[in-house]
């Protein structure tokens, strides 16, 4: 394989984690959730998010969490990217008790480990498209060509490599989106959280962006976990899992 392809530099960028905080690697499951509680603090007194949920992920599954709005599909995303954390429970994600992480720890974990796609882009609107791809790289240290080149390299695999110099304001909104998707995985994550992908796209784009992911997924032996709304497209993932009253539960597997 040509090392200058993403997933040679997959392969090279993985040897440089952080062995801090591990759980054996002889565990097939890349994200396990124990007993985890979350509790915010209201006017109105204690409101319990997550009671004693359970979750696990295994390596190379694509999992669907699905609920009704409010029921804390979100925040379970953030616990695991190191964006916010439990009350309390185990969670290791990646092999890391992210709750153990000071934030700077944190950080980079999130850089190294996680592509978060949300359901907004987020691009930088002054920068172009291969400038926002860029940017995890340098926040990482790479030299400004070496991030150039890389970030070219993935809006070509997101399908954009004739756009690298476009504004996300001259972009469609599954263009922004596939912007979005090279940056999460520029820095060859294990992980994909993804928070709404296509929630704001109409049917057909969010068909073709699905399967964008979808091929990415398999193409880089990527684990992804993808909150949706959208029945039909989650029952296109390994398992489906419902959020209800604090906790998961399987409504569909892949047979």
């Amino acid at each position: 394989m040509n090392p200058t392809t993403p997933a040679a530099a997959n392969q090279a960028s993985r040897s440089q984690r952080d062995t801090e905080s591990r759980m054996p690697e002889a565990d097939s499951a890349i994200i396990q959730v124990e007993k985890l509680t979350k509790t915010y603090q209201t006017a109105r007194g204690p409101l319990c998010l997550f009671d004693g949920l359970d979750l696990e992920v295994r390596r190379g599954e694509m999992v669907a969490i699905v609920g009704q709005s409010g029921a804390g599909k979100s925040t379970l995303l953030h616990i695991l990217g190191a964006l916010d954390a439990p009350t309390s429970g185990t969670v290791y994600c990646a092999s890391t008790n992210v709750a153990s992480l000071s934030a700077q720890q944190a950080a980079g974990f999130r850089n190294r480990e996680i592509g978060y796609v949300w359901q907004f882009h987020y691009l930088l609107p002054e920068f172009t498209a291969l400038e926002n791809v860029a940017l995890p790289l340098l926040a990482r240290g790479l030299r400004k060509l070496e991030a150039m080149t890389q970030a070219a390299r993935w809006l070509q695999e997101v399908d954009l490599d004739d756009r690298g110099l476009h504004r996300p304001g001259e972009l469609s909104g599954g263009e922004q989106q596939r912007v979005a998707l090279a940056r999460a995985l520029v820095n060859n994550p294990r992980l994909l959280l993804a928070d709404e992908p296509t929630g704001d796209l109409d049917s057909v784009t969010a068909g073709r962006v699905f399967e964008l992911i979808e091929r990415l997924h398999a193409g880089h032996g990527l684990t992804s976990v993808i909150v949706t709304h959208n029945h039909e497209l989650a029952q296109r993932c390994t398992r489906v899992l419902r959020l209800e009253k604090g906790r998961l539960g399987e409504i569909s597997a892949a047979a």
